[in-house]
């Protein structure tokens, strides 16, 4: 999703050698059709989401190349919108992209992706099936899911008092946490925090309900220490806040680092993400961009990006044979109970998106920032207008 650098839970010593796995149990006969015809396939993905050999994981990108043969081109974006725009522009040719729920939408509505042939993706089977014909794309033809997860609250239980039960987001809004609150800085992820707690859809179009937000988030900014994102990290590992607002998998690394910190999904309902595996409409290689796709829905593959990244995964197959301990990890893998009370962003319309970083923009905009500018232009005036006499009377002295 989002957008951010993700940590690994389980760090590996630096010296420890990289992991690899076994070329033999891959189908050779569909991995090596291409090999020795010097191609290539270009890959566009969030930073630090993928395993990359680096802490001895295996390397994924690496590992495809020697399988198959095909170079992989890699290359990273910080957030959807800059991943939309690229893609927009044109120029880059890309042939597998990582965007979340709501922009995968947003690109099928736009044309700038192209229907999968499964044919070509055998190990698509591997997904299950309630990570397909989500509500961004209801046919399931443009996407195949890479990885889930949820949002929720980082706390450190050294600074905050309530019992884990009875944290949710009201608790972002007490005046006790004053300049101990780290929220969301960017408009859809803090909306969403205001309108779970006002009872509202995560993906609502109504504006008065939007201004209830803004209004509920402009008297929260008191409260607020920084809005932030990967940031995040730094404060809540270091003890300089008591709350935060993050995403399930990131919180796994924070904990590592440090002990007194936890994270809790709210009772009053939170955003579930899934980022999803697209190809370009101008992809020049869609045969190739599908067998990389096929290659990260081997389980052994998404296993080795899930321990990685720590994200939650859609691999049937992965989670069979990943380990006990990861599997029941409540905050990567919540309860359908939970889960049910989780919603799925949507693309918004135009006038809402507008409407919403207006709104936003409010919000972030300080009140008294006119005092920061007030003064340099009344002194660049007064500058100006005695320029103006000076040289009117140099001007009347003259004509004397």
């Amino acid at each position: 999703m989002k957008k951010k650098v993700f940590a690994v839970l389980m760090l590996i010593a630096l010296s420890a050698s990289a992991q690899t796995v076994d070329l033999s149990v891959f189908d050779t006969n569909y991995y090596h059709k291409y090999k020795g015809q010097n191609l290539s396939v270009n890959v566009y993905n969030w930073g630090e989401y993928i395993s990359d050999g680096s802490d001895g994981s295996l390397d994924v990108n690496k590992t495809f190349e020697e399988l198959t043969g095909i170079k992989v081109n890699y290359s990273t974006f910080a957030s959807n919108e800059e991943m939309y725009v690229k893609l927009k522009v044109g120029g880059i040719q890309y042939d597998v992209i990582i965007p979340s729920d709501y922009m995968i939408e947003r690109l099928i509505n736009e044309k700038l992706i192209q229907k999968l042939n499964y044919n070509n993706i055998p190990a698509h089977t591997n997904i299950a099936n309630r990570f397909k014909n989500l509500p961004f794309d209801p046919t399931g033809e443009y996407s195949l899911a890479y990885t889930w997860g949820v949002t929720g609250i980082v706390y450190n239980r050294q600074m905050v008092t309530e019992n884990e039960a009875d944290i949710d987001w009201d608790i972002l809004f007490d005046k006790k946490y004053k300049g101990q609150i780290l929220m969301y800085y960017n408009p859809r992820d803090a909306f969403a925090i205001a309108q779970a707690y006002l009872g509202y859809s995560l993906n609502t179009t109504n504006e008065t309900e939007l201004r209830e937000c803004a209004r509920l988030l402009k008297e929260q900014k008191p409260l607020v220490q920084s809005y932030v994102m990967d940031e995040i990290y730094d404060k809540m590992e270091a003890g300089e806040a008591a709350l935060g607002v993050y995403y399930a998998g990131d919180s796994l690394s924070m904990m590592a680092s440090n002990h007194d910190l936890n994270f809790v999904i709210p009772k009053k309902g939170a955003n579930l993400f899934v980022d999803s595996i697209c190809i370009p409409s101008n992809s020049g290689s869609p045969e190739l961009a599908e067998m990389y796709i096929n290659f990260l829905c081997e389980p052994q593959i998404a296993l080795a990006n899930i321990e990685y990244i720590n994200y939650a995964s859609p691999n049937d197959g992965a989670i069979a044979i990943m380990s006990s301990e990861t599997k029941n990890n409540k905050i990567i893998y919540p309860n359908q109970e939970t889960l049910d009370n989780c919603e799925v962003y949507i693309t918004l319309p135009d006038d809402t998106n507008i409407l919403m970083e207006d709104l936003w923009n409010e919000i972030l905009s300080n009140d008294n920032a006119y005092k920061g500018w007030v003064i340099p232009v009344a002194l660049g005036v007064i500058v100006v207008l005695c320029a103006v006499i000076i040289i009117l009377r140099k001007m009347k002295k003259r004509e004397n």
